[in-house]
């Protein structure tokens, strides 16, 4: 039997039983769009995230008051043995690769202008904060440089906070009241949008020591560190660690750098896009299930037909390959609709739900259609055995 001769059997047994093939394919199909679906899903989360928690730049690093022997933030951000003060802060800004640092506290208090009040987060921040956070100034100025102790009542509102309370009109000059103190509104931030379900512009930034005083707190929650672009991020994590130990006595803080949050971040989102892939696996091994169910019935339904090849001087080999290449070819066509199918449907998704991030990764979808290949491959096997080994006189006898 030639090539030609095998593939014009093969292929006429695939088109013969149109409505079978289809059942079968369809399976494999489903199986295939699910895996690219769910894939896409997973790789538009992962990259959405990062993308989230990398606008505000790469080269960061945080520190944060407690000491911690996990990854993560410490569970001693408020109250801790040594508490994190502005004078480290200050002090961080004496490494020579730190461009800037910016001490940070963070509470939540209503913020009232005449008779409008908006409950909001409070942000107790330095004056460097636009160039460490990339934020940037859309009316007036940010905090200007002052005493860090005792630091005029300055304001900054985001840029919902400054249309909740004043509309139309400008807000600079303006006083409004937090936590029952008066602050002069100062400037106005650009829309920053937001960050993993926080609102950014639905805020209003003051100098840190005054966030001290208003959440009654001794210690900062956090000091980020802007370090220069082609520093290395642990020769500037071991010289903080180095002269924080050196004003505090002991290593009573965590010091995590933006790469080994990326690291386990990505880690992390790596195992949840396999997961919902290994999910859409299921549904290929149903498929697979069923292109086996099929081709047995398609065995018991050609008995004739094998007996009549094998009495013509088809070998068992030959008719093996026969079989498998059927099932392959089933697989290989529902493999192709099911590419189809999934990337469509995560174009459409992505389109129809804008918030809903889709990114199809390639690497899944050659890995998906090989897969239905190779299960097709795979269900062929024992149907193809079987066909092989009927006896020819027999399989005649079944006309």
């Amino acid at each position: 039997m030639g090539f030609h001769d095998f593939m014009r059997l093969s292929l006429g047994a695939v088109f013969s039983y149109r409505l079978r093939s289809f059942l079968t394919a369809l399976g494999i199909a489903v199986g295939v769009a699910a895996v690219v679906l769910l894939t896409s899903l997973g790789e538009g989360v992962h990259r959405f995230v990062l993308s989230e928690f990398t606008q505000f730049g790469t080269n960061l690093i945080g520190i944060n008051p407690g000491k911690t022997t996990t990854v993560g933030v410490s569970g001693a951000i408020i109250s801790n043995v040594r508490p994190m003060t502005l004078e480290d802060a200050e002090a961080m800004k004496r490494i020579p690769e730190v461009t800037a640092a910016v001490p940070v506290v963070q509470g939540n208090a209503p913020v009232e202008f005449e008779k409008r009040s908006r409950r909001t987060y409070i942000f107790g921040v330095g004056p460097e904060a636009p160039a460490v956070w990339r934020f940037n100034v859309a009316k007036g100025q940010f905090l200007p440089p002052d005493d860090p102790r005792s630091p005029r009542a300055l304001v900054v509102l985001g840029s919902k906070v400054q249309n909740e309370l004043f509309g139309t009109r400008n807000p600079l000059g303006q006083r409004v009241r937090i936590g029952g103190e008066r602050y002069r509104v100062v400037g106005v931030m650009e829309s920053k949008g937001q960050m993993l379900g926080f609102d950014l512009d639905d805020a209003v930034y003051i100098p840190a020591a005054r966030a001290l005083s208003l959440f009654n707190r001794e210690s900062l929650m956090e000091i980020d560190l802007l370090y220069a672009v082609g520093a290395g991020a642990s020769q500037v994590a071991e010289r903080a660690r180095k002269l924080l130990i050196a004003r505090h006595g002991s290593e009573d803080f965590t010091i995590t750098t933006q790469e080994q949050m990326l690291e386990v971040l990505g880690s992390i989102l790596n195992i949840l896009t396999l997961a919902v892939g290994a999910v859409g696996g299921i549904s290929l091994l149903v498929g697979g299930v069923g292109i086996l169910t099929i081709m047995i019935i398609a065995v018991n339904e050609r008995t004739a037909e094998v007996g009549l090849l094998r009495a013509l001087g088809a070998g068992r080999r030959q008719i093996l390959a026969l079989f498998i290449g059927e099932a392959v070819v089933l697989a290989s066509i529902g493999g192709l609709a099911g590419l189809v199918i999934g990337t469509g449907g995560a174009w459409l998704l992505g389109i129809a739900v804008p918030a809903l991030p889709t990114h199809t990764p390639w690497s899944y979808v050659v890995l998906a259609e090989l897969l239905a290949a190779v299960i097709g491959l795979a269900a062929g096997v024992l149907p193809a055995v079987r066909a092989a080994n009927l006896d020819p006189i027999e399989a005649l006898r079944a006309e």
